[in-house]
């Protein structure tokens, strides 16, 4: 099936665009617990918004604590960027300890909304290769321009060419090569009305699992019952 744009009409409206974003992580991991090797297991990790103070929540003068301890005033309180939307595929071995070894990363509006939350996207990708683990980006967000990707290069210092293209997905993978560790990059422009690209998977260096994404978003669009006329 075809891009589609599910950020404005005619199929944004009656169908949510975060309800799409959910089910094809969910059948993503389905389809990674399919092929992954014996030890590994993906699984998918959604969060949209932010959680409400539980603080501002309580009747003033009721103890925050069952101890009945309340702690004095902060000394401050400073702005902090969190992660609004999260969706994401974790891939974990459990061979010899638990340890993420790749990840897959739908991006959410919020996390291109602006300079801080861009930021705070980039860091956290950054982090995953740092510990060595494999990572997937997929940008389909029409509603806001912009390219991580590119951000994600120019936090590594690669000095590569951007990517002209808002819509897109690459991979990345963190392997030691002549003593020196690098990063291996793929990347491919998407467009509205095309077929999605198979992209690679890189868990923690020598396993490499094929995602076929057009497939898995077929199949989320056929779950779902979105046709290609948006109905």
């Amino acid at each position: 099936m075809p891009l589609q744009d599910h950020f404005h009409p005619p199929l944004r409206g009656p169908r949510q665009w975060h309800a799409f974003h959910h089910a094809w992580a969910t059948t993503l991991a389905y389809d990674l617990n399919e092929r992954l090797p014996q030890g590994y297991y993906a699984e998918p990790n959604v969060m949209f918004g932010i959680e409400i103070d539980v603080a501002a929540l309580r009747e003033e003068g009721q103890p925050s604590a069952p101890t009945g301890w309340i702690p004095g005033a902060p000394a401050l309180s400073v702005p902090l960027t969190t992660f609004t939307d999260v969706v994401e595929i974790t891939v974990t071995s459990n061979m010899g300890g638990l340890v993420l070894v790749g990840a897959i990363e739908l991006i959410s509006p919020s996390n291109k909304h602006g300079p801080a939350e861009r930021d705070a996207f980039v860091s956290k990708c950054a982090g995953y290769l740092q510990q060595g683990a494999g990572l997937l980006l997929i940008d389909v967000v029409t509603e806001r321009p912009g390219n991580l990707h590119n951000d994600l290069l120019a936090r590594l210092r690669a000095g590569a060419a951007p990517l002209q293209a808002d819509l897109y997905t690459t991979a990345y993978r963190p392997v030691q090569r002549n003593q020196q560790t690098v990063v291996d990059i793929w990347q491919e422009s998407l467009a509205l009305g095309r077929l999605l690209p198979t992209m690679p998977l890189w868990l923690q260096r020598e396993i490499c699992i094929p995602i076929d994404l057009e497939a898995t978003y077929a199949s989320t669009c056929r779950n779902l019952r979105i046709t290609t006329n948006g109905a």
